[in-house]
């Protein structure tokens, strides 16, 4: 049985490690707030470029037949967009992404397609990629603190021209789309071809900015207050019948779909920011709850410990003085 000094170091220790796991916790939560934030600005471009873009489709669906749209069927080449965090203590966030981009190249391998490229945003799976010795286009570890819409303008400018001369035949996208602070789905979602399909309109347009609440218990009780923590997916419906086009139809997609691809970039870059510092927030704040709980315990302990001595002492002393 451990002696009262070592409880005591150990009430100690757990105490300074428990102000460590409350402090991230804080600097998690603002943290996201601020990648709340982001995406709520670029929010109206997304909808607008995605409601502008796909009713123009669904008035003219002749309008889409273009090579970044277009599904070759000899792939020979893939590349992988992977999104991590430069940092640890985020739960199982990195573990995830890393676990499914190398079921990914798995699944390519076993198809005979070896020849793989990753571009991995974030210092983890940049970590990963250069251990297992696989392909990598780059250095974008900066890019994963700090989100930038130009750096993602280049990535995409670069997979879509290397695309076009046929050096990679498909690209695809490793994320945690943020839906919550409570909520992140790990998505495997395809880049190029780019999907114009308009059933599929609104399905990541689903987050909840509104909330920094993680737990479980406040994810009830804002259900029970009839709060809408969700947004519906709108059908697109043409803007008008009949689309007067200047100069032509190609001229104008060719500007739309680069503008979509470059958003798709920079939209998965913010949601894998704001995931991240919901997952450490989520798991610091389980670290914490670990420490109080662990504290008690100690605490019981220590007493128990600390009254048996007395009790012991005191035997001594009652059973001294009955001798005497």
């Amino acid at each position: 049985m451990p002696s009262l000094k070592e409880i005591k170091t150990h009430i100690a220790s757990v105490q300074s490690t428990r102000k460590i796991t409350s402090a991230m916790k804080m600097v998690a939560s603002s943290k996201l707030h601020h990648a709340q934030t982001a995406i709520q600005n670029m929010l109206p471009y997304e909808n607008l470029l995605e409601h502008i873009l796909k009713s123009f489709l669904v008035s003219m669906p002749d309008a889409a037949e273009d090579d970044l749209t277009a599904e070759r069927k000899d792939i020979k080449s893939v590349a992988i967009v992977a999104y991590s965090s430069n940092s640890s203590l985020c739960g199982g966030y990195n573990n995830n992404v890393i676990r499914m981009m190398l079921q990914a190249i798995e699944g390519y391998k076993a198809q005979g397609i070896s020849n793989i490229t990753i571009y991995p945003i974030g210092r983890k799976v940049a970590e990963k990629v250069k251990k297992l010795g696989f392909e990598s286009a780059g250095d974008f570890t900066e890019l994963a603190d700090k989100p930038n819409a130009a750096e993602c303008r280049e990535i995409a400018e670069e997979i879509i021209a290397k695309y076009n001369h046929h050096e990679f035949d498909k690209v695809e996208m490793i994320y945690h789309h943020f839906k919550s602070a409570g909520s992140q789905v790990l998505t495997r979602q395809n880049f190029l071809p780019l999907d114009l399909s308009t059933e599929n309109i609104g399905a990541y347009n689903d987050r909840d900015l509104s909330s920094n609440l993680a737990t479980a218990k406040a994810q009830e009780y804002l259900r029970k207050k009839g709060r809408d923590t969700g947004r519906k997916a709108t059908d697109a419906v043409p803007l008008n019948d009949d689309f007067i086009v200047e100069p032509d139809i190609k001229s104008v997609l060719s500007q739309l779909v680069p503008k979509a691809l470059n958003l798709m970039v920079y939209t998965a870059l913010l949601d894998s920011n704001a995931s991240e510092h919901a997952a450490r927030m989520v798991a610091m704040q389980a670290a914490t709850d670990n420490a109080d709980e662990l504290l008690r315990e100690l605490n019981l302990q220590y007493n128990k410990s600390r009254q048996a001595a007395i009790t012991s002492e005191l035997l001594d002393i009652v059973g001294g003085s009955v001798n005497n």
